[in-house]
């Protein structure tokens, strides 16, 4: 988790992107909520998706290991903010918005209780593959019944470039999420015209998979 920070310290932060995303815009409506629902984002950087959901009505609470990241989230939106500080994180919050900075394992199901929907972008293809079950797990287990997760993910040729982000394919979904969660496919393509980096690497493809995950 070093190499996580030092990036943000030193600016290298290639997945971060100026505009929210098409696929959160595009699939939002099947995590049901309400005005005023509770979302939670693991990993969550300073992503403008964030900036995106405050705008449509939603309240966020986002985990970070980066103090930096949430600083600049708000800095860079103009969002005043406060901090306040527990045994295991440093919280940034402004209204309708936390982020935790700290490590994502630190949180219980105290943290989240207003959640009903879970946002993830970018935090499960963050995570090699030994850390994964453990992800998914901790997730579960902090997360309301009834809770909805819109889940984007990445497949590539792993054997041709090396991540993060890491590939992870159908299957492997399937396999980290079968218990507790019911798992539906909304939409799976090869994008690899859009991404450069995975061009110049040679890569042969790069499918974009959405998924939305219903905690039993």
């Amino acid at each position: 988790m070093t190499d996580w920070i030092k990036r943000w310290q030193e600016g290298k932060i290639g997945w971060h992107k100026k505009l929210p995303n098409s696929k959160l815009i595009e699939f939002i409506t099947c995590l049901k909520l309400c005005k005023n629902s509770t979302i939670f984002v693991p990993l969550c950087g300073k992503s403008v998706d964030m900036l995106y959901l405050l705008e449509k009505g939603y309240r966020i609470i986002g985990v970070e290991l980066s103090e930096l990241a949430a600083e600049q989230f708000f800095k860079e939106n103009e969002l005043e903010y406060s901090i306040k500080k527990t045994d295991q994180f440093i919280i940034y919050y402004a209204p309708n918005i936390q982020i935790y900075c700290g490590d994502f394992f630190d949180l219980n199901a105290h943290d989240l209780k207003a959640v009903s929907a879970v946002y993830d972008r970018a935090a499960l293809i963050a995570l090699p593959a030994d850390l994964r079950q453990e992800y998914t797990q901790h997730l579960y287990s902090i997360i309301q019944a009834g809770c909805r997760v819109l889940l984007l993910t990445l497949n590539y040729p792993q054997s041709q470039i090396s991540g993060p982000p890491f590939a992870v394919n159908q299957a492997q979904v399937l396999s980290l999420y079968k218990n507790g969660f019911d798992c539906q496919l909304l939409q799976c393509f090869n994008d690899l015209e859009n991404e450069p980096k995975f061009q110049r690497a040679n890569v042969d493809f790069i499918e974009k998979a959405t998924y939305c995950l219903h905690k039993k």
